[in-house]
């Protein structure tokens, strides 16, 4: 994002103290500042660079960070007398004016702002002649590293609130479809295989988002690490405090190696691996509402404040919400793998190339939010039609594995009890019409001489979904055991957010 505060040759422009760029140079033309590493330079950038190297445009959503991370650095300057106490302060109450401009919107933006470290800094020293003492000892690489490391912070906070938060309504759907004992086919292969409770199948996409959650709290663990004093790669000659800055921001540790602190880039791929993943589980959620809500199946009914119509047809209602919450786990999947490619072949320590670790970072989180939002207001309100859920679960051909494991029970090895059983639904699918096969599977088993009338009382509305009864499984007793489990999981991660 930022500019290496060397030049060419490793040496720092002239007339600057330890490595340290000025604040601002004269152009060719002698009309003015330009950028803050043009003093080596003969002549002003060309357009074309400028338009390819400023990165203003979407950083400055870092602002506040930014003014955080140089308040921080201004204190410390001043605890180990590189500033006076009346420098600092100025410099600080400069720092606050910045602030308030830019999120009142009344920040007048340069030409030679070529990021949010240079606007802030121009502009601060426009109000306070000591803010050109703000840079000592500091570099735009460990600047922007320091601020992307509090903007991610951020965000990683924030999206684990919304994250838990759909956690939380699906598992107060689910509590309320298990007190109506609501249950559905189960698939695998999107055929009816088993029948399950639908709090059981939305307790399933909440255990999924804790999973997202626990991620995401492992990569702000990594990101928790201040780069702040490295400069800008091998440190500084002044008696700089960076455990001082790091207190100050709240990190948790300081960076061991400046070289490997101004080139790590781990935590944003962590970060858009986590939110890769939850991308995925929304868009497995999204998927199922989409067929959930079709006339095929007929399972849940989409509140009109979370669905659209079609421009042609009077009768549609659309899914958009699940569809883009589809559709959307590509454009994080992209965002992740693009960053990887980027940071494959980068040698130590800073190169501009990481500039192109802000954009995927900051429309990934954008993206989550903006699903997870619109899924959890989704799913708060989107009404389940019991009756067609329980007609499809009921199906007898659901409950042939039960068939299978009543004859295991009474001794018959399983492969034989699975051939008993596929022998009479392949009997009754080539006897019956279809509307007449369920019915006819009934008679095979109650006629058949292992089977008989107690064997065919599995096939009975609702009793293969409350036989399921062993630990984490789908039946009733079961999911009572599971959802006191998520509530508990749920609490204890909340604790934290």
């Amino acid at each position: 994002m930022f500019a290496d505060d060397t030049s060419a040759d490793g040496t720092p422009p002239a007339g600057t103290a330890s490595g340290d760029t000025p604040s601002q140079s004269i152009g060719p033309s002698g009309a003015g500042p330009t950028t803050l590493w043009h003093g080596r330079f003969a002549g002003a950038p060309a357009d074309a660079l400028a338009a390819l190297n400023d990165s203003l445009p979407f950083d400055q959503r870092m602002f506040v960070e930014d003014i955080a991370a140089s308040r921080a650095h201004v204190s410390m300057l001043a605890a180990v007398g590189l500033l006076t106490d009346g420098e600092r302060d100025d410099i600080v109450a400069a720092l606050d004016e910045v602030e308030s401009e830019i999120a009142e919107g009344r920040m007048v933006w340069a030409p030679t702002d070529e990021d949010i470290h240079t606007a802030v800094e121009r502009r601060a020293s426009e109000l306070c002649a000591a803010a050109a003492k703000m840079h000592t000892g500091r570099s735009r690489n460990d600047q922007v590293a320091t601020d992307l490391r509090l903007w991610t912070r951020g965000a990683i906070d924030e999206l684990t609130g919304l994250l838990l938060g759909l956690a939380r309504t699906l598992a107060a759907r689910a509590r309320e479809a298990h007190a109506g004992g609501l249950r559905l086919p189960g698939y695998t292969h999107l055929q009816q295989a088993q029948p399950v409770g639908l709090a059981h199948h939305l307790a399933a996409h909440a255990w999924a988002l804790l999973r997202d959650v626990e991620r995401l709290g492992e990569a702000r663990q990594r990101t928790d690490v201040s780069p702040l004093g490295a400069g800008a790669l091998a440190g500084s000659t002044l008696p700089l405090d960076p455990a001082a800055t790091a207190a100050d921001l709240g990190f948790a540790a300081v960076f061991e190696n400046s070289l490997d602190a101004v080139s790590d880039r781990d935590f944003v791929a962590d970060t858009l691996f986590a939110l890769a993943m939850s991308g995925i589980h929304l868009s497995r959620l999204g998927e199922e509402l989409v067929l959930w809500s079709s006339a095929e199946f007929g399972f849940v009914v989409l509140d009109d404040a979370f669905a659209t119509g079609s421009s042609m047809m009077p009768q549609k209602k659309n899914p958009d919400v699940a569809e883009l919450a589809r559709g959307k786990a590509g454009r994080l999947i992209g965002h992740l793998t693009g960053l990887l490619a980027t940071l494959k072949g980068l040698p130590l320590a800073y190169n501009k190339d990481l500039q192109e670790d802000k954009e995927p970072l900051f429309d990934a989180v954008d993206t989550v939010r903006l699903v997870v939002l619109a899924l959890d207001g989704l799913m708060q309100t989107v009404e389940f039609n019991a009756a067609a859920m329980a007609a499809a679960a009921d199906d007898p051909f659901t409950a042939a594995t039960d068939l299978a494991e009543w004859l295991v029970a009474r001794g018959m090895p399983f492969r034989d009890a699975h051939g008993v059983i596929a022998g009479l639904v392949r009997q009754a699918l080539d006897d019956a019409a279809v509307s007449m096969r369920a019915r006819r599977l009934t008679e095979l088993v109650s006629a058949h001489p292992d089977l008989g009338q107690e064997a065919a009382r599995l096939l009975a509305p609702g009793a293969a979904y409350h036989s399921r009864s062993t630990p984490g499984a789908g039946g009733p007793d079961a999911v009572e055991a599971q959802l006191e489990r998520l509530d508990a999981a749920l609490a204890a991660d909340s604790n934290g957010h």
